[in-house]
């Protein structure tokens, strides 16, 4: 017997996967960095430029996203954007250069971009406002899926079939994929005329949110928030931690996939016990991200202070609690959200994510850059580690004191996305 509810929840269960897919592949070059440096002879800027390439794009297609989506409706904008992501997978595993292995990574980035916001829109006309809430919060943890199989599964697939077949049978997977989306998805419930949430924004609708958002203090200051937390987070997490796992601490490629996975693990702890701690104990947005960018901040000062060769305990450690902590930064998202009037909440949510992607694409391509300005010879070791690391904690660090001047939103706890 089909569940009276069961359409609703496919739609939700293929939205879904759509966005471990862009998680996965933000976080796909980390464990494979030593097969593209022996392949194509690229030192570390090279790589982060690579990397940053898929986040400026999907940083720069949010914008006009919103309008994408209500113009041609979320089923056909995402499966038209998913196959743009197909032939990124495929363009990658046939890359016999640095330029074209960027270009793959912009289609994947252009790809991708849709896939949250687009699983959000089909939540609300699905399920409606009061399962919204709920349900946003279980898409963003099962997203966390993707980064674990960026990190032990996608290094066993690599040294089973290598580097190029594995990214030629993920376009092939986004492929088929998207067309099981499109056959089986709708916008909206048969009979339904209007969507009951998300209801497409006009372009001067837009505008007028964005003239709204950029006159307001807190605005610059969580977006100040979302970009280094995540920009640091995820370029540790797509990329650095890979050379410094291998380079400096001597693991084997599988170990590095292992603490990856740790550290999925530990975001994926970490974001409903940071949104327990802001709702229930401790009734504050500010404390929650503050101590959860001081706690980032300080971890990476002790992994630039480690020595080299100190052993996966410590190691796995450190890295699943880089995760846990990293989980505060999702209240940003209620905190942008509840200092937003109503009307623009989306637009607020949108804006923020603007600063979250460009955050990822500045630390993957700067660090890169700045490894590469302490040791022009290319030949990462501790030095160059210890000062990025440290350079991380410092911006982290200061982006916490500025957090301090943002309003506290109390008395509107339950209204977090």
């Amino acid at each position: 017997m089909i569940p009276r509810f069961s359409p609703r929840w496919r739609v939700f269960f293929l939205a879904s996967l759509l966005f471990v897919l862009s998680q996965f592949y933000r976080a796909s070059m980390a464990v494979i960095f030593p097969d593209l440096t022996a392949d194509l002879s690229m030192d570390a800027a090279r790589l982060g430029r690579i990397s940053a390439a898929f986040f400026y794009a999907f940083a720069l297609m949010q914008v006009p996203l919103l309008l994408y989506l209500d113009r041609l409706g979320a089923r056909v904008a995402m499966t038209l954007l998913t196959m743009v992501a197909a032939a990124g997978a495929l363009v990658f595993g046939l890359a016999r250069s640095g330029g074209e292995l960027a270009v793959a990574r912009v289609l994947l980035g252009v790809g991708m971009a849709g896939n949250l916001m687009g699983t959000l829109k089909l939540i609300g006309q699905w399920f409606g406002p009061a399962r919204f809430a709920t349900l946003s919060a279980l898409v963003i943890s099962v997203g966390t899926i993707g980064n674990l199989a960026a990190a032990t599964p996608l290094v066993l697939l690599v040294q089973a079939v290598g580097w190029r077949w594995a990214f030629w049978i993920l376009a092939v997977l986004t492929f088929v994929l998207a067309v099981v989306f499109f056959v089986v998805v709708r916008d909206r419930p048969e009979g339904e005329l209007e969507p009951v949430a998300f209801k497409g924004e006009s372009a001067q609708g837009l505008f007028a949110g964005l003239r709204i958002l950029l006159g307001r203090r807190d605005y610059w200051i969580i977006s100040l928030g979302t970009f280094c937390r995540y920009g640091v987070y995820a370029a540790v997490q797509a990329l650095w931690a890979g050379p410094y796992l291998i380079v400096v601490q001597k693991l084997s490629a599988l170990e590095t996939g292992h603490l990856l996975f740790f550290m999925s693990i530990g975001m994926v702890a970490g974001c409903p016990l940071c949104g327990w701690l802001s709702d229930t104990v401790l009734f504050s947005r500010k404390i929650v991200v503050i101590a959860g960018m001081g706690a980032m901040a300080a971890v990476l000062a002790v992994l630039a202070m480690l020595p080299a060769g100190v052993g996966f305990g410590p190691l796995a450690l450190l890295f699943f609690s880089f995760g846990v902590v990293s989980g505060a930064g999702q209240v940003m998202y209620a905190h942008i959200k509840e200092r937003m009037p109503a009307a623009y909440a989306g637009t607020a949510m949108t804006g923020i994510n603007f600063f979250t992607m460009m955050g990822v694409a500045f630390f993957l391509q700067g660090l890169g850059g700045f490894l590469k300005r302490i040791q022009p010879g290319g030949a990462l070791g501790p030095e160059a580690f210890r000062q990025a690391f440290l350079a991380c904690s410092l911006g982290l660090a200061f982006s916490a004191l500025m957090y301090l001047g943002s309003r506290e939103t109390k008395g509107r706890r339950r209204s977090s996305p």
